[in-house]
């Protein structure tokens, strides 16, 4: 199933330093709503499944969006909303909002939630909006991005304490990110894969990779081309065509390091989108990569 994340603006009502938007991007960027509405039936013909509104805070154009989930229902496209919870200062307003995504067929909420995040929101907002997803019998988690440092112990107790649904995610060392001490790490040696789903700008722009792929200046590596010049067809093709994306799905990144020449003990202090971005907007590895794909492509156990 083809799967699209749907960046309806670039606005948000906060500003988190670990957030991947770029600073040279304009932060208002947002999509014309009739050619979001065209957009939306456009997949479904293209047999996408899965639209995730993301991007910026969705919620600050709710009503537009709440439309847009609703047409997803009504031509059999799951939805999820990505969203910081600014709007669930209170349970009733909490209530009201996830019984009207909920009544036009939203799927799934995704609450992000972190040390960063709650210096804009509220953590008790975050525990609002789960709490009304459980009681309207909406379907929800937290993403807790964390750099895995004790730091972020009470954020996660909190979650904890509460009986909330999460899932630890490590932050992308991308956009405001890019200027944090990257904090070393070892993981299992394990092949790292990606589904890479891709991620549609309010431009019209499309990309392989729906975290940081857009973020890769030295070689623009997953860029797929624009909607205004090319079908969503020809892009998702595009997607499933390229021979090393299509390794990085199947054979992961941690082995495609393996084969530029990194040694192990190094691979292993690198998260998954780090090491994509070490690889891939590299020009010089890039482009050797693209010489050498059949051969990697047999470099195999």
């Amino acid at each position: 199933m083809r799967k699209l994340a749907f960046g309806y603006s670039t606005r948000c009502n906060i500003r988190c330093e670990h957030c991947v938007a770029t600073e040279d991007l304009p932060a208002g960027r947002k999509m014309d709503h009739d050619k979001a509405k065209e957009l939306v039936v456009e997949a479904a013909q293209a047999g996408v499944g899965g639209i995730s509104f993301s991007a910026g805070e969705p919620f600050l154009y709710f009503n537009k969006i709440a439309e847009l989930v609703k047409l997803c229902s009504q031509i059999g496209i799951y939805t999820r909303i990505v969203t910081n919870s600014f709007w669930a200062k209170t349970a009733a307003s909490s209530d009201r909002l996830v019984s009207e995504l909920k009544k036009n067929g939203l799927c799934q909420l995704r609450l992000s939630c972190s040390r960063w995040h709650q210096k804009n929101v509220n953590r008790n907002n975050v525990l609002n909006a789960a709490l009304s997803c459980q009681k309207i019998g909406l379907n929800y988690f937290i993403s807790f991005i964390t750099d895995f440092s004790k730091e972020d112990d009470p954020h996660e107790q909190f979650l904890r304490d509460h009986s909330l649904t999460f899932f630890p995610e490590p932050v992308i060392y991308a956009g405001r990110a890019e200027s944090f001490k990257r904090r070393r790490i070892l993981t299992d040696y394990q092949a790292n894969c990606c589904d890479m789903n891709p991620y549609l700008t309010p431009d019209l722009d499309m990309y392989a990779c729906c975290d940081a792929g857009s973020h890769f200046p030295e070689t623009n590596f997953f860029y797929l081309g624009s909607l205004n010049d090319n079908t969503m067809e020809q892009l998702f093709t595009n997607s499933e065509t390229d021979g090393l994306y299509s390794l990085i799905r199947t054979m992961g990144i941690t082995n495609i390091a393996s084969f530029t020449g990194m040694k192990a003990r190094e691979i292993i202090t690198y998260s998954k989108c780090e090491l994509c971005r070490k690889l891939f907007n590299s020009p010089e590895t890039l482009t050797r990569l693209r010489t050498e794909v059949s051969q990697l492509a047999a470099w195999s156990r």
